[in-house]
Order: structure tokens, then C-alpha cells, then sequence
């Protein structure tokens, strides 16, 4: 069933409600709007009866007698909403819109309690204070009692009533902001004609043309989601197109868009104006402070001296790298100026120039059937499991599912949905469905709970009857995200709240992710990945040798790029009064960091998800901290070779197997038997 198309107002009431199905996984096919209210409400009951159970003063202070309750209710909660918002991101229609909103502030209000429960704390303080307590559980323990302090059960009166409308509000502003997003994204669109597109993918061309069509249009329908939308700024030669959809991509969601219904301004204001006086009440000076108690990092000083830092290094080479930028575009393409519309384009012929390969040709070696097997291949080289087809209930057609085996043994299961689309949010990006848990609702038979895991992206699809092509920066994304998922479906802890990503330091999760992509430069793997579309020819050495040569290009521009979101991140959430500054505070970190600043006009803040909508407040250089860990531990590979079977038993057994029973910095020392080195990542940037 294609969940885009319009869903029924009402289902019947004799069919059972597929969200409250105890089955392993979602009948996400089933899943209807009418669906959400009763089942959550059901859920949600069931939940609070659990923990007036656990917190009754006769309840027992035993940590498996509240998990045999309380977590067994809450955990089949948090798995039907999960569903629900999954179905939210991926295959959005307004009848679902409806009908997550109008449950979203109940669940918010749950959760928020169930965090700031008084009782509650008291029974994990006790059962903390125990003995006998097996490493996972006093680990679990110690991270529980931290976030019922983050979550306000200190608190009391109108400061713990104030707290709790404030989780409420920013649910919904966040809920807001991500719709705005995707309903501005989705809104745009341009029916262009064939000059206008010339030196544009023939793939995207055909993709467009068909889109033009179902709308019963001329032409060719352009839109902004991201695999139409690069190409275009890549590869057009129509400069005045080129900046038609840059000014709709950057001013998105903005007071500027040509739709300013989905202004994200207020929003935006309100939202972190309610961090900062959250942060107040749990006694921080600032959002940041509090946003950093649980990652690796200690102060939002210390983030920001890594961030100018690593800006002072990488400065210089962001330098040369648009010095070559203009002079290529003036003697070369004889332009006057170097316009923001024109970077990608000028990038993209510079590098032709440069290393004599395209993109374009890169990508009719890269069809993703051959990359998903390439994938699954490596996979099972380093650790010894085989991702396997199967079958289960989806939501959308394009949606693949696999098993996760090992010698023949179900070890866990992954959804595949790679293809973009109106009604699914932009980017890429893995989540949880189920976690791996030893169930104490069933203890006679020890069933231990297997992992499952959504894997996201938002790729084009294949055209004229051909599968999809991607990109070597779409392969990169697919290798990112499975290295999240194999994070999550590899853990060895079978401790619900420690074991997958459950609990890693935010600022540690992207250390697996980071990590895969660098077999996506290996020569080795290249090859398995490679299939011409037409002849099925691998990619020839000399054109991988081209790529390679050509990996650190602009290096110094995109870090720079990338700090300047991180910087911008933790000055907006560690300033007080940010949220009536927040264009200028673009503005000064641009002029600290950048050495070539956007358009006065650019609004990139008004579509940045990750920290208004996502888990990345005061959080985003977690991307860059991370680079470094990943960075270092891929230089073990590369010394003692990048398929060593006991190096990558050892990353395995240390790293991805270990979820958060020991901190991250341990996991990393475990694996290095040292501390961390900026020196790997500079080198692979190609700015030691």
C-alpha cells in the first residue's frame, strides 16, 4: 500500500488496531489515521497504570519487578509511536498530520512526567544504591538517575509545572518546524524547458519530464528536493535557472520564500528562548551547559576552542581552495563574478578540469542494486553476518526489508528506504524500531528480543526503465547510515537503555557512521560496488585513481562549511538573549570562520532541522568531535590492513558490540590502547 495516497477518515471497528499488535514488527501497511488516537490513548493508560504500580510505597525498590512493569508498558508505547512518527517522516499526508499532532501533546506529557516522576527517582536511587548490580545494570542506572536531574525531578511546584508546559510547547514547535520544512520543500516547483536544462543528468531530465507529466504540465518539473535540485546547481549552464533554485533552496521556510506561510521565525524564536529558561530552571546558565551533561564534551568553551581550532587549520586551505574557485571561473569560464548560485557549477567544471572525470561519469558505475550488494558483501567480510531479502509489512512499495544473520542465526532486521518523495522529510538518517532486550515479561524462557532499525535516505530514482544511479557522495550517505545501523544491530548488550546507540554520548554516536564511509576510498571494495548500467563493467582503476586523487577537493571550503554550523549551533544555544539576534549571529560566526559568505539573503537556519527539530541542539559539532574519533580508529585499519580479521573483530568487540556499558572515551581507548589524535583526520582531509 502506498501510505501517500489519501487514507480513509475512519477504519472498521471489528479490524484490529495494527498499532496495538504485539507481533515483532509493525504492520506498517495497516496503519491508518484513525488508527493513532485509540491505540495511543490505550497505550498511554496502560503506561500510567505501570507506574503507579512501580511507585506504589509497598513496590518493591528491585529493578526487575519495575522492568517486568514499567518498561515492558513503556517500551511497547514508545515502539507504536515510534511507528506512528516514522510513518510521519517517511509518508506524510494531512489526515496523518492530523492525527500525530492531536496525540503529540498527551505523549509529550507522559513522557515528561514519567522523567520528572519524584517516586520513581527514588526507586532507581534505591536500586542504585544495591549491590550485586551487573555492569550493564549499574551503568543504566547511573545514566537514568542523570536524566531524571535533566528531566526536572528535582524540581517542584510551579517550577516542576512550568517544566513540564515547556517539553510540551517545544514538541510542538519542533513538530511545527519540521513540517514547515517539508510543506516548503514539497510546495516549490519550476516547469522549465529543455534549454534551460541543457548539461543537465539525462537521468534527472527523464525523472523530471515524467514529473511534468502526472501533472498534466509541459516540460520538466524541477522541484527542491535534493536529488533534483544538486544536479540542476551542479550541471545546468543556464545561470539565471541556477539561481532561481538556489534563492528557493536557502530562503526555504523563511520571511523571504515565495510561500512565507511557512515562515519558521517565530517559531525559531520561541523555541529557544523556552531552552534557555528550561536550562534556568534545572539551574545551567545556558541551553548548552545542559545539552553537554550526558555527551563527551564538558563546557560549551570547550567546544567552541575545538571548533576555532580546527577553523584555524583548516582556514588556510579553504583559502586556496576559492582562490583556484575564482580564478578557474574567470579565465576559464570567463564570469565576471563568483556568485553563490555559481559554486557547485564552477566546483563541478574545475574538478573536470582538474582530474578529467565527472560526477556524471562516475555515477553509471554506481547503480544502487549493485551498491546495495557490494554493501551487504563488505558487511559480512568485517563482522561475520549476512544481510538477507525478506519480507514484512511496509509502507510505501519502494521500501526493501532484510533479515540480519549470523551463521544461519536471526540476529536482527533493517528496513531499506533509500528513494525521495513528496510526504517524506529530506535527508538521511537511521532510527530505531525495536532495541535488543532480554524481555522480563518472559523469563521462563529467556527470549531475548531481537534489534530492528530503519535505515533512511532520499536518493533519485532509476529512469527510462534503468535502476537508480547514485553519486560516490550517495554511496558515502548509504555507508554513513549503515554504520548507524550496524551500531544499533550488532550490540552485544541485551540491557534495554545501554545496549545499540541507547545512551552513547551524542557527541560519540557518529564515531561507527564516519567510520564506514572510509571503505567507500578503498580500491578493493570499489570494485564490488561497481556496475556500468549499460555494460556492467566495474569502474576502471584509472577513473577510481582520478577520484582518489580528487578526495580532498575543497576540503578546507566544506570543513569550513561544517564549522560554521557547529559554531552557529553552540553560540545560539550558550548566548543569552540569542533568540533576538539570530541573523546576526549568522552573520558574526560567517565573518569569523568563512572565508566566503552566502548571499545576505541566505536562510539556511530556518530549515536546520538537526537542531530545531532533531537531536542535535547544542550538539551539532558532534559531527566534527566524532570525525576525529572515527578518523583514528580507520588509521588502525589502515596499518594493520583494512579487511584484518582481528582488527575488525577487535573494532567490533570494542566499539560496536559494547552500546553504552562503558563511556565512549573507554570504548575508544579499548580499541586504540591511547587517547585520540587530531593528526588522522587532518591527514585524510589532505590538511596535515
Amino acid at each position: 500500500m502506498d501510505v501517500n495516497a489519501a487514507s480513509p477518515a475512519v477504519v472498521s471497528d471489528t479490524a484490529p488496531n495494527p498499532l496495538l499488535s504485539t507481533a515483532s514488527l509493525p504492520d506498517f501497511a495497516a496503519i491508518q489515521p484513525a488508527h493513532i488516537q485509540p491505540a495511543i490513548s490505550e497505550l498511554l493508560e496502560q503506561a500510567r497504570e505501570a507506574l503507579a504500580l512501580v511507585t506504589a510505597p509497598d513496590a518493591p525498590a528491585d529493578y526487575e519487578s519495575l522492568s517486568r512493569v514499567l518498561n515492558v508498558a513503556t517500551e511497547r508505547l514508545g515502539t507504536a509511536w515510534g511507528a506512528v512518527g516514522h510513518i510521519n517522516a517517511v509518508a506524510n499526508t494531512p489526515a496523518l498530520r492530523e492525527a500525530y499532532n492531536a496525540v503529540l501533546p498527551a505523549v509529550t506529557e507522559f513522557y515528561t512526567g514519567l522523567g520528572a516522576n519524584e517516586a520513581l527517582y527514588a526507586k532507581y536511587k534505591a536500586i542504585a544504591a544495591s549491590e550485586g548490580l551487573s555492569p550493564e545494570r549499574r551503568q543504566l542506572l547511573k545514566h537514568a538517575i542523570r536524566d531524571f536531574v535533566l528531566s526536572g525531578a528535582e524540581l517542584s511546584g510551579e517550577a516542576k509545572e512550568r517544566f513540564a508546559k515547556i517539553q510540551e510547547r517545544s514538541a510542538e514547535i519542533a513538530q511545527a518546524f519540521s513540517e514547515h520544512v517539508m510543506d516548503a520543500t514539497d510546495g516549490w516547483s519550476h516547469f522549465a524547458t529543455a534549454e534551460e536544462l541543457q548539461g543537465v543528468p539525462p537521468d534527472v531530465q527523464a525523472n523530471a519530464r515524467a514529473a511534468a507529466e502526472k501533472d498534466g504540465r509541459e516540460g520538466f518539473k524541477l522541484t527542491l528536493h535534493f536529488p533534483v535540485y544538486m544536479p540542476v546547481m551542479q550541471y545546468a549552464e543556464d545561470r539565471a535557472l541556477r539561481e532561481r533554485l538556489y534563492r528557493a533552496y536557502v530562503t526555504r521556510a523563511s520571511e523571504l520564500a515565495e510561500k512565507p506561510e511557512f515562515d519558521n521565525s517565530s517559531l525559531m524564536r520561541e523555541l529557544l528562548a523556552l531552552r534557555q529558561e528550561e536550562s534556568k530552571l534545572l539551574g545551567f546558565s545556558n541551553f548548552a551547559e545542559a545539552s553537554l551533561v550526558p555527551k563527551m564534551a564538558t563546557s560549551p568553551a570547550q567546544v567552541v576552542e575545538f571548533l576555532l581550532d580546527l577553523a584555524a587549520r583548516a582556514k588556510p586551505y579553504a583559502q586556496r581552495d576559492l582562490d583556484e574557485l575564482r580564478d578557474f571561473a574567470g579565465a576559464a569560464l570567463r564570469m565576471p563574478a563568483l556568485e553563490a548560485w555559481d559554486l557547485a557549477y564552477v566546483s563541478e567544471k574545475l574538478k573536470e578540469a582538474r582530474y578529467a572525470f565527472s560526477d556524471q561519469e562516475v555515477r553509471q558505475y554506481l547503480t544502487l542494486p549493485r551498491v546495495l550488494d557490494g554493501l551487504f558483501r563488505i558487511v559480512d567480510r568485517l563482522f561475520g553476518v549476512q544481510l538477507v531479502p525478506a519480507q514484512a509489512s511496509v509502507w510505501h512499495e519502494s521500501v526493501q526489508f532484510c533479515e540480519l544473520r549470523r551463521n544461519g542465526e536471526l540476529i536482527g532486521q533493517v528496513y531499506l528506504d533509500l528513494f525521495a518523495r513528496n510526504g517524506k522529510r529530506p535527508g538521511a538518517w537511521m532510527d530505531e524500531v525495536r532495541s535488543r532486550w532480554t524481555r522480563p515479561d518472559l523469563p521462563n524462557t529467556g527470549m531475548e528480543q531481537i534489534p530492528v532499525a530503519h535505515l533512511v535516505c532520499n536518493f533519485p530514482q532509476g529512469a527510462d526503465g534503468k535502476p537508480a544511479l547514485l553519486t560516490h557522495d550517495d554511496v558515502i550517505t548509504l555507508f554513513h547510515e549503515c554504520g548507524h545501523g550496524l551500531h544499533h544491530l550488532l550490540t552485544q548488550v541485551a540491557e534495554l537503555g545501554v545496549s545499540g546507540i541507547s545512551g552513547v554520548e551524542w557527541d560519540a554516536v557518529e564515531l561507527p557512521s564516519q567510520f564506514m564511509e572510509n571503505f567507500c576510498w578503498e580500491w578493493e571494495v570499489i570494485q564490488q560496488l561497481s556496475s556500468h548500467v549499460d555494460t556492467g563493467a566495474s569502474l576502471p582503476r584509472d577513473l577510481f585513481d582520478k577520484m582518489l586523487a580528487a578526495k580532498n577537493f575543497q576540503a578546507g571550503l566544506q570543513t569550513l562549511r561544517q564549522i560554521e554550523f557547529a559554531l552557529f549551533d553552540m553560540r545560539l544555544h550558550a548566548e543569552p538573549g540569542s533568540e533576538e539576534r539570530i541573523q546576526a549571529l549568522v552573520d558574526d560566526v560567517r565573518a569569523e570562520v568563512s572565508v566566503n559568505r552566502p548571499p545576505a539573503f541566505n536562510r539556511f537556519q530556518h530549515s536546520f532541522s538537526h537542531i530545531f527539530a532533531g537531536g542535535y541542539a547544542a550538539g551539532y559539532y558532534s559531527y566534527k568531535w566524532a570525525e576525529v574519533l572515527s578518523a583514528d580508529c580507520w588509521s588502525a585499519f589502515e596499518e594493520e590492513g583494512v579487511f584484518n580479521p582481528a582488527t575488525g573483530r577487535r573494532y567490533l568487540d570494542e566499539i560496536l558490540s559494547m552500546g553504552s556499558v562503558r563511556d565512549a572515551m573507554d570504548n575508544f581507548k579499548a580499541f586504540r590502547g591511547r587517547e585520540p589524535s587530531i593528526d588522522a583526520l587532518l591527514r585524510h582531509q589532505g590538511m596535515a
